[in-house]
């Protein structure tokens, strides 16, 4: 396992504490969860922009009548 240092506020530092006793877990996992799933979920938006862009650099774009039904569907006809 290797060590990381990180400068956080007092504020958190208490906060952090306080969450870790109320879950009875370690302070040190709580941050090393937090940052791993921040990990993935930017690996994830990396990985989908890519993609996005493959797509794009290949012209494969949603015609007019899909976005329009898209909206449609999603659209809300309160009034």
């Amino acid at each position: 396992m290797s060590l990381v240092s990180l400068n956080i506020s007092e504020k958190v530092a208490q906060y952090l504490a306080s969450l870790a006793k109320a879950n009875g877990r370690s302070e040190d996992s709580l941050p090393e969860e937090a940052l791993s799933q921040y990990l993935r979920r930017e690996a994830w938006q990396l990985a989908e922009t890519q993609r996005a862009l493959k797509e794009a650099d290949a012209g494969d774009f949603a015609s007019d009548k899909e976005v329009q039904a898209v909206l449609e569907k999603w659209s809300c006809n309160a009034y």
